[in-house]
């Protein structure tokens, strides 16, 4: 005897329907996919932490049994706990992906960027981040956020459109 089991959404009886969370998951991966058809040097911000680690995983998903078609790119603040680079390291190493680095600390050392009095390098990798893009020619870049994480973000929708500058304007 076999029992199958169909999984509905909330509110649809058709045993086809996607949950919410099934049919975030298959935009994102149309998207990951039509990016990877439609620009020519994408690169996924990747950090090791949580956010970064769930588009990585979706890119998997998008591209499996193919290996990701984009380079990873982590902006290092040099605040990064040890376990955490490791954990990026092997995790590139595991999925034959080309990282990129760009390091906060060797913009302090050279002197562009000053160490601010609160200690904080977060508002510090913007220029690393955008010089990065443009050194490498990327033409896409994903990043993960949770809007509920800061008011800007709130705004931010699947594309955010940025001009030369890297500036973004919400409305």
């Amino acid at each position: 005897m076999t029992t199958t089991v169909a999984t509905r959404a909330e509110g649809t009886d058709s045993p086809y329907a996607l949950s919410h969370l099934d049919a975030l998951e298959s935009e994102a991966v149309h998207i990951f996919r039509e990016v990877a058809g439609e620009f020519e040097r994408p690169v996924i911000l990747f950090s090791g932490g949580k956010d970064s680690i769930l588009m990585l995983h979706l890119a998997l998903k998008a591209f499996a049994p193919a290996p990701v078609p984009f380079s990873l790119l982590h902006v290092d603040t040099g605040h990064n706990f040890p376990e955490v680079l490791d954990y990026r390291d092997r995790t590139v190493e595991r999925h034959g992906l080309r990282l990129h680095v760009a390091s906060v600390q060797d913009y302090i050392d050279r002197g562009v960027l000053k160490e601010r009095a609160d200690g904080t390098r977060n508002p510090l990798q913007t220029l690393p981040l955008t010089e990065t893009i443009q050194a490498e020619k990327f033409d896409a870049v994903f990043g993960g956020g949770r809007r509920d994480e800061e008011k800007a973000r709130a705004k931010e929708r699947v594309f955010s459109l940025r001009d030369e500058f890297s500036q973004w304007d919400p409305r």
